[in-house]
């Protein structure tokens, strides 16, 4: 067991870069295996849900190959076998190996995803784009098993524009039979990073990052490359903790029209940045204004920022409404700001935000991954020492975060319990 310890207070000055997308190479290293021969993935985050799926990649007998944040798969001697719950539940991304093995195999059995507690978080909408494709689904106890005699092209309208179901169906689809139409596709920028990867592989999918994907099934996929884009969400963080402490506060490696929603609520409170070309400068804000955030799908404002943003809100003068719409766990963290200090009241995902307040360090168990963010930005920026448990969550998602942090000025470091 671990955990975070911070002494919060000091200025963050110098350089963070960015590393490749979690949700983009999530589902590129699963995407690989709709190839025949070996693929090469450049700007894999070295994080923990890169290592579970590493995990399931060589349980189906594929060779995998590691250079620095360069990894190749081979995928070339492919088992299609029962992907077993210790290692499904390790994260939520397992389940794109059910559209990946069902798209190539026509069958697939594997237990139901992990990953963090943030609410029901449903495959329903996959599974239902499967069976329209006309796959025949199975459950067992936590397993599924998916069948298809004829995996055909069909036209699916999603009743969410989940990012994992449009992936998933699109995995599936680009060895159907026929055409498949995704309406009400998610419209995520890491969606178009995972459709090139697949069109360099021989598919033929167009309209990624719009609300209507359309993918003429082929026979079969070759090797190809990619390049993981950049994290927006790792690099909002950064962002809020800049606005927090930053002095020049440089988060470099970005591609600034990803974190758009971002800026303009940032500019709506008065925040000090700059943005160039593949970065932003930002700097600490002592009159912050109070804002409303609602978290919507791409290209509205992430809900994987919401948590991290709250912890801003609570230093901006007046009332602020957080409502989150997407996800119904992501209050977690709320009772933890309040301890450190923070004035909050929740009424089910809204959450009305008054400050400033000024944070004190204590003791705090992170619920999830970007609440586990969140708490981090809050201890950075409270007096006294802070301490996090259940850190688990956070190394989900965030490459080197302690490295970083500690290179541009913030005492943080993790102990063993």
């Amino acid at each position: 067991m671990k955990k975070i310890v911070i002494d919060g207070g000091y200025p963050l000055s110098g350089t963070i870069s960015i590393g490749g997308a979690k949700n983009s190479a999530v589902a590129l290293i699963p995407a690989s295996l709709l190839a025949n021969d070996v693929c090469s993935i450049r700007n894999v985050p070295n994080i923990t849900d890169r290592d579970a799926l590493f995990d399931i990649v060589k349980l189906l007998n594929c060779e995998i190959k590691q250079k620095d944040n360069t990894i190749t798969i081979d995928p070339s001697e492919l088992k299609n076998t029962l992907i077993s719950q210790d290692l499904s539940v390790k994260l939520r991304a397992s389940y794109y190996f059910m559209g990946v093995l069902l798209g190539k195999y026509k069958h697939v059995e594997i237990f139901f995803p992990g990953g963090c507690n943030i609410g029901s978080r449903p495959i329903d909408l996959h599974l239902k784009g499967f069976k329209k494709m006309g796959a025949k689904v199975t459950k067992r106890g936590h397993k599924y098993i998916l069948d298809a005699e004829n995996l055909h092209g069909s036209d699916i309208k999603l009743d969410f524009a989940s990012v994992g179901a449009t992936i998933n169906i699109m995995f599936a689809a680009v060895l159907a039979d026929g055409e498949t139409i995704i309406n009400n596709a998610a419209k995520e920028v890491e969606i178009i990073n995972i459709a090139d990867y697949l069109n360099k592989m021989g598919a033929k999918i167009t309209g990624a990052g719009t609300g209507t994907i359309k993918i003429d099934g082929v026979k079969e996929l070759h090797g190809s490359e990619i390049n993981v884009i950049p994290d927006r969400i790792e690099a909002g963080t950064y962002i809020i903790m800049g606005a927090l402490l930053g002095n020049n506060l440089k988060v470099a490696g970005i591609i600034p029209s990803h974190n758009e929603a971002l800026f303009n609520k940032l500019k709506e409170m008065g925040v000090d940045y700059k943005i160039g070309e593949d970065y932003v400068i930002i700097n600490k804000c002592d009159n912050l204004k109070p804002v409303n955030v609602t978290t919507e799908v791409y290209p509205g404002f992430p809900t994987d920022l919401g948590q991290p943003f709250s912890v801003l809100l609570t230093q901006a003068k007046g009332q602020s409404i957080m409502e989150e719409t997407i996800w119904e766990n992501r209050v977690g963290h709320y009772p933890c700001l309040e301890k450190m200090g923070a004035n909050i009241e929740v009424d089910h995902l809204v959450a009305t935000i008054k400050g400033p307040s000024k944070l004190k360090g204590t003791e705090i168990n992170a619920t999830d991954l970007r609440g586990g963010a969140a708490l981090i930005a809050a201890g950075l920026l409270a007096s006294g020492r802070t301490y996090i448990q259940d850190i688990d969550y956070i190394l989900r998602g965030y490459e080197n975060i302690i490295h970083k942090l500690t290179s541009v000025g913030a005492k943080i470091r993790i102990e063993e319990i």
